[in-house]
């Protein structure tokens, strides 16, 4: 389910019509979380550390309204609801997309993220079945720890689906930190919201149990 932004009344009108005649408007940045507690927790169960940060990260992602505005046929519209396109590999180093129907309860994401990477590991396609602009893309990289990262551009400028990318750990004063990249579209996302997206995406992590 969706609803739509009143563009005329909103107030970030100027900035939306701002952006959109940029070539490029799209930001990123990279930023260290904290996730020692994750760690540590996850090394308790048989979970999935990355199930276990991916539920936290979409968690965080429902919890920023702008997060879920897309760009639609010159509309802004508001999901409901934003899933988890999450890249899953292979074991031959291939690789599908998934689409992951986002749940609170942790057991249900579980669940649905296990049926995705089984449907995934028994095919050769890269689309999933599903095609909706309510969720975000994100991969991983757990083969380095960067400090910057570029997305492919389609060249849609009105590509809004927001786009991450998870890093390695590395240890840092007794700390074990993970990178994680975000790109937006800036007529829908400012710096504003990026920070409150890592501020709810750390204490998300920290509250993992």
């Amino acid at each position: 389910m969706k609803k739509y932004v009143d563009i005329d009344t909103w107030n970030r009108k100027e900035v939306f019509q701002h952006f959109r005649t940029l070539a490029d408007p799209t930001f990123a940045v990279v930023v260290d979380v904290d996730v020692t507690k994750a760690c540590q927790f996850v090394g308790k169960t048989t979970s999935s550390f990355f199930v276990k940060y991916l539920y936290a990260c979409m968690k965080a992602i429902n919890s920023v309204e702008n997060l879920k505005y897309r760009i639609e046929d010159n509309k802004i519209a508001i999901y409901d609801v934003i899933n988890a396109s999450a890249t899953i590999a292979r074991a031959d180093n291939t690789y599908g997309f998934s689409f992951v129907d986002f749940s609170e309860n942790f057991t249900v994401f579980n669940e649905n993220f296990q049926k995705e990477k089984k449907r995934i590991q028994n095919s050769t396609n890269l689309f999933p079945q599903i095609k909706s602009l309510g969720c975000i893309y994100c991969s991983v990289l757990p083969w380095i720890s960067f400090t910057s990262h570029k997305e492919p551009n389609s060249g849609n400028k009105d590509d809004s689906v927001p786009r991450l990318a998870f890093g390695g750990v590395k240890e840092k004063k007794g700390k074990i930190l993970m990178p994680v990249s975000i790109n937006v579209n800036h007529a829908l996302v400012d710096g504003y919201h990026v920070g409150q997206f890592f501020k709810k995406f750390q204490l998300e992590l920290d509250k993992l149990n």
